[in-house]
């Protein structure tokens, strides 16, 4: 166990202590005892020090002698490996599952007198646990693997966390802490997850100069899709929702200025009163005007972005590209000046932005071999177009209406087969989902990580995030279209039979045992 304290991230080195006596090592146990028995504080960091050995290390050895004691002198049917392991469960759970604080972690397994409960000791033993964990994904089928590449960056105060997903499965391939996010940091990311058995075939990054710049030079050979959404609804949607509200505060101006008009009495007030109605007046009619244009033209881009029309046919790229077109530059004639601005950075990437169609032409030439109904899969294809659609909903009504028009969709289908037609629904959705669009997943991804950068005050290291990717790779989906199914399992089409943190365990102690054989 002595091979512990000297893990490092990177490259792990161990080295036997030979001059950490069988004595030192009873007598470092036997002092930190001591100390969490009278709860002497700073004892087990000043051990630590002393001898030039982790934390971690100290609270083992300690751990070894309170085990033996109760061996030794204790009741004999007690089981304190079994406690031990108990209590390592319960930090992994409540950290990864639980998502919470070491402070809490700690409050909670003390409230049910679990041992191992100390903050120094979970904080130790998370890192520790994380170290012996990559932070690549290895295909262990010796072949590779095509997947594609969803590719961001995720912000920690001012460090980058590089993280590329797979689109299908949303497994993680490789997540690091990174001093930078240039064209080298994300050329030597690609070529790591590469390297370990998964090749990109299609690459979805938003406009990002290191992103942009590392597919030039490492993966040119792909077709990159642009975001759409930091493309157009990160620049263009927000401006609904902010002329919407400009337009309902010029109306309520004018319906004040209004009611004020009741209370002049002299001629010269009601003069300057009606003047000053009807400057509201004005206002808030170019406000609705400028609102409703600007709603109706964005909206027409967004469903230009749609892969199929509203009778199932695949759309035509060159046609959306040019409405899209037409609409931008409508727009910029409303002549709001910010909004122009945002318009000419969307103008830059419309032609690469519809690269996705291409992907989308592919797919449905290979879906109408297969000798489906011309007219159920138009319908199929309608329904899962729905379905992306509830899944990137936020509210709650909108997503309930994309949900009733799949089902809708599915019926008209259904109506073609003689049997159910779940396994040809599942079929061309699996197939429907290599059209990817957006690295929206990857904001999902954000969204499980920031949970624990918070409960840390943000202050991550690449074990935790090691300690992340696993849990997610391994963990089941209780939600959503992937419910009941780990990202692991869609990766490879191989069932999982054990639990994410049997497989964990299972992950440290075959490492363990590497290390331990490197020692001898």
């Amino acid at each position: 166990m002595s091979g512990l304290e000297n893990v490092s991230l990177g490259e792990i080195k161990f080295v036997r202590r030979h001059d950490l006596t069988p004595s030192l090592r009873l007598f470092i146990a036997c002092t930190a005892l001591m100390a969490q028995a009278t709860g002497t504080w700073g004892k087990i960091t000043e051990l630590s020090r002393q001898f030039m050995i982790s934390r971690m290390f100290v609270y083992m050895l300690a751990n070894n002698l309170q085990e033996t004691g109760m061996v030794v002198f204790g009741d004999r049917s007690s089981q304190p490996v079994v406690a031990q392991n108990l209590s390592l469960q319960h930090i992994l759970s409540l950290r990864l599952e639980g998502r919470c604080s070491i402070e809490a972690i700690s409050t909670i397994m003390k409230r049910f007198g679990l041992t191992n409960c100390s903050t120094g000791f979970i904080s130790q033993f998370l890192h520790d646990t994380g170290a012996l964990l990559p932070n690549t994904l290895t295909n262990d089928d010796n072949q590779v693997q095509l997947v594609v590449f969803l590719s961001d960056e995720i912000f920690v105060k001012n460090q980058p966390i590089l993280v590329t997903v797979d689109a299908n499965s949303s497994a993680i391939l490789r997540i690091e802490l990174a001093d930078s996010r240039k064209v080298q940091d994300w050329q030597k990311h690609w070529q790591c997850i590469q390297k370990n058995g998964h090749i990109a075939v299609y690459l979805v990054t938003d406009e990002g100069k290191g992103l942009c710049g590392a597919h030039k030079k490492t993966l040119k050979h792909l077709v990159r899709q642009p975001d759409t959404y930091h493309a157009i609804a990160h620049r263009l949607g927000k401006w609904v929702n902010a002329l919407e509200q400009a337009a309902l505060a010029a109306i309520k101006e004018e319906y004040e200025r209004w009611d004020k008009l009741d209370s002049a009495r002299s001629e010269a007030v009601i003069n300057s009163r009606i003047e000053a109605y009807e400057q509201a007046k004005q206002t808030a009619d170019q406000a609705i005007e400028l609102y409703e244009n600007f709603a109706f033209l964005y909206s027409t881009i967004i469903k230009e972005l749609n892969v199929f029309d509203d009778n199932g046919n695949l759309r035509d790229r060159k046609n959306a590209e040019q409405n899209i077109k037409a609409a931008l530059s409508l727009i910029k004639q409303l002549g709001h000046g910010k909004i122009t601005k945002a318009v000419d950075k969307v103008e830059n990437t419309v032609e690469q932005l519809l690269n996705y169609f291409d992907t989308a032409q592919t797919v449905v030439n290979q879906l109408s071999q297969l000798g489906i109904d011309p007219n159920a899969l138009k319908a199929i294809c309608l329904a899962w177009q729905w379905q992306k659609g509830w899944i990137k909903s936020k509210k709650a009504a909108a997503r309930q209406y994309c949900k009733d028009n799949e089902q809708f969709c599915l019926q008209i289908a259904q109506g073609y087969f003689e049997q159910d037609c779940d396994i040809v629904k599942e079929q061309v959705y699996e197939q429907l989902d290599q059209i990817v669009q957006s690295s929206a997943l990857v904001e999902c991804i954000n969204s499980i990580i920031r949970p624990y950068l918070n409960g840390s005050k943000n202050q991550v290291t690449q074990e935790t995030l090691n300690l992340i990717m696993f849990y997610h790779n391994h963990r089941r989906y209780l939600a959503g279209k992937r419910k009941g199914k780990t990202p692991m399992e869609i990766l490879t089409g191989k069932k999982q039979k054990k639990d994410w943190m049997e497989l964990l365990f299972e992950a440290v102690r075959e490492k363990e045992q590497f290390v331990s054989k490197s020692d001898s």
